[in-house]
């Protein structure tokens, strides 16, 4: 067993990377990642720079590959949506270099998933420790600062835990359904006044003349990308924020991972006014992007949550997962999870204070999530899996 690293996934196999995956995460299919890459997403100027880890079974790509990990050098922190901004600053004004560092992680993807790859039948717990171990050492040959493992799963977090990585957690907003067999049957579940005021939000759209269109597969075609695409930039723009994603990314999903994705739009008389972007996981749908075009009542709601939540009880999935940040998805049926993260400091001051410092962050995201849990808008409390 041997670990290697990889500076781009064309000299990986899709086949062998996508097998040490069960699939049920789009996000780390090579599909996804070399997309990124290909359509300069990543690499280049791009602040991220690919050194993939990677472990066959007999030498340095000799054999077959039992492991891997998405792994960059980063030289800003950008499109990571766990902050460290104020670690950075605190380096900097002591006199040290905080970048590079190295981050372990889908590029500008907020979904927890698997980061550790391992082939179904190589032992498990050793090749995710030889990949832990690479990670540190790639850490010690560039001399980064840090080494950054985001968005990990639960399993993955008690192992970095053991292996002296310091705990890191969050919170996002998801969806679950328990078999619901309509919209009606998962308003049902709602207080009275909390019912009444997302039927007013669905009527709002209605009203407005506004109807959804939902496409999968082949029925997305690039006219379809390029509407999309202009909506996606309308809400970077609106936030000023930075447009890390290309046009030309996105047609490439469209080819290679046509299956997983379904767009939703919003139609009024003969245009289109605002798009949604999802990807299919085997259990949940996630997500990703959306814009729109022109102001009109309660259209975020319809295209982001509504008519995914419909999409997601007709399909049988059991979880939407909408990204990063809003409270304001709790309204709309969405509960509060814990997301993780698992970071190692060069510095031994710096690290003992970060230390200190999660430890309290912990405790206070923990709270908050509670108190979240009551002010759910159900009739009774639905209990949401980590």
């Amino acid at each position: 067993m041997h670990v290697s690293v990889v500076e781009s996934l064309e000299n990986i196999s899709p086949s062998d990377w996508n097998k040490l995956s069960d699939g049920s995460n789009p996000f780390v299919r090579h599909e996804f990642l070399s997309a990124l890459e290909s359509a300069g997403c990543v690499g280049g100027k791009t602040g991220w720079v690919p050194h993939h880890l990677v472990i066959h079974d007999k030498g340095p790509f000799t054999g077959r590959l039992i492991g891997a990990a998405p792994a960059y050098l980063k030289t800003h922190s950008y499109g990571e949506y766990v902050f460290d901004w104020a670690w950075a600053d605190a380096y900097e004004r002591y006199g040290h270099q905080y970048y590079p560092k190295l981050v372990i992680s889908v590029p500008f993807t907020p979904v927890t998933g698997p980061r550790l790859l391992v082939a179904a039948d190589a032992d498990k717990l050793k090749v995710k420790k030889g990949l832990i171990e690479g990670a540190v050492s790639l850490m010690q040959k560039y001399g980064t600062s840090s080494l950054h493992w985001l968005f990990i799963t639960r399993e993955d977090s008690d192992l970095l835990d053991e292996t002296g990585h310091m705990l890191r957690s969050g919170y996002q907003f998801r969806w679950n359904n328990p078999g619901y067999r309509d919209f009606d049957d998962f308003l049902s579940t709602f207080t009275a006044q909390k019912r009444k005021k997302i039927k007013r939000e669905r009527r709002h759209v209605k009203e407005a003349k506004i109807s959804m269109e939902v496409l999968t597969g082949s029925a997305i075609r690039k006219l379809h990308w390029d509407t999309f695409y202009e909506f996606y930039l309308s809400t970077v723009h609106a936030h000023g924020a930075i447009p890390y994603l290309t046009r030309e990314f996105f047609l490439k999903l469209g080819d290679a991972m046509r299956d997983s994705i379904v767009l939703v739009l919003a139609r009024r008389v003969t245009h289109y006014v605002a798009c949604a972007l999802y990807f299919r996981g085997s259990e949940t749908l996630y997500g990703r992007y959306w814009g729109c075009r022109g102001d009109y009542h309660s259209l975020h709601f319809e295209t982001c949550y509504y008519a995914a939540i419909e999409y997601a009880i007709a399909q049988g999935f059991k979880h939407i997962e909408a990204g990063a940040q809003g409270e304001h998805k709790l309204a709309r049926g969405f509960e509060p999870v814990i997301t993780r993260s698992a970071h190692r400091l060069a510095h031994p001051q710096f690290r003992d204070a970060v230390e200190n410092y999660l430890a309290r962050e912990r405790l206070n995201v923990s709270a908050y999530v509670d108190e979240l849990n009551e002010h759910a808008p159900f009739r009774r409390i639905i209990a949401a899996e980590e």
